[in-house]
């Protein structure tokens, strides 16, 4: 009977109505609803995110395409074309990511709200979290705050053997499985080791937590700055922000980084880490360093991980109970 879906119809009709809240959300806040390629030349560039990749044969030479992780780069591309604030609700596709809270294909919320700073980045995450989930008003906490309520460190100030400690004293297993697969010298590896096995599931709980200011070596795309107050151990932070709930993470946002140069040399920098990892090399440039070139507005942007929503709304705990067929039926 694998022709059946895995969610059953209350949850579907839940997920339309969470797909129309979401619409009316942006449209009442004068954002344009925008559709951009699945299938593209370009991809973001990251040490973790492995993008399916197919090759364009017949109208022309074959060509190396990806599907896309996010609609990011075309977003921006709009935004530097003159575009309006813009949101999309659109598949997005990541290799390897199968689990209770990943499918390799899933839907995604993404929007980018012209002339937004920081702050107001992370009001909108709020407003449609709380239209969403009606969880109350989100907490913002540093990337900081809750290591050193959680670990009892400064992330930013500690030592590599002093992170590394850290986690084989507080979680041991997991930081031997990580030090036998990743690079051990590596303190963005210890970071993620940490937050993932003991600060995330206390964040969101009881209400929604936006996590921010993170270590300037996790910015992504976005802007850094220099922290308050700004000491010599830890003089930037990353302008980028994550919503947590129930310990799970929807959003991942940032004030969005407008220095295209800045965005090459972290090109190179994560290609260099995906070669120490034994992964393969991603187009360093792309139409978004040119659009970036030629004048990216400043703006904030966003995407959210729309399942998770649907599994927080209908109180399940597997993305297969809230989408019609996951990878295994589709």
């Amino acid at each position: 009977m694998t022709f059946r879906p895995t969610a059953d119809w209350p949850t579907l009709k839940l997920r339309a109505d969470l797909l129309r809240r979401t619409r009316e959300f942006f449209h009442a806040r004068g954002f344009l609803e925008v559709e951009t390629p699945i299938l593209s030349h370009d991809t973001v560039v990251d040490r973790h995110l492995d993008p399916l990749e197919t090759t364009l044969t017949g109208i022309g030479p074959p060509e190396r395409l990806f599907l896309q992780t996010s609609p990011e780069f075309a977003m921006k591309r709009l935004l530097a074309a003159g575009g309006p604030s813009l949101f999309q609700i659109t598949r997005a596709f990541r290799q390897g990511e199968r689990g209770p809270r990943h499918n390799p294909e899933f839907t995604i919320v993404e929007w980018y709200e012209l002339g937004a700073d920081y702050d107001a980045g992370m009001r909108l995450l709020a407003e449609l979290c709380e239209t969403l989930l009606a969880r109350g008003p989100a907490e913002r906490l540093t990337y900081a705050d809750v290591f050193r309520r959680t670990v009892g460190i400064d992330p930013h100030a500690a030592t590599l053997e002093q992170l590394r400690q850290a986690a084989l004293s507080r979680c041991p297993s997991a930081a031997a499985v990580f030090a036998r697969s990743l690079s051990p010298v590596d303190r963005d590896v210890w970071l993620d080791l940490l937050l993932t096995e003991l600060i995330e599931p206390t964040l969101g709980t009881p209400r929604p937590t936006i996590l921010c200011d993170y270590p300037p070596s996790q910015a992504a795309l976005a802007k850094l700055r220099e922290s308050p107050p700004a000491v010599a151990e830890r003089p930037l932070v990353a302008e980028r922000y994550e919503l947590y709930v129930e310990g799970l993470e929807l959003a991942n946002g940032y004030h969005e980084l407008l220095d295209a140069e800045a965005l090459a040399s972290r090109n190179a920098e994560n290609n260099r880490l995906r070669a120490t990892d034994g992964k393969p090399q991603l187009p360093a440039e792309s139409r978004l360093l040119e659009a970036m070139r030629h004048g990216l507005p400043p703006c904030a942007g966003c995407a959210l991980g729309f399942d998770r929503v649907v599994m927080l709304a209908a109180g399940k705990r597997k993305i297969e109970e809230v989408i019609p067929f996951p990878i295994e039926r589709a």
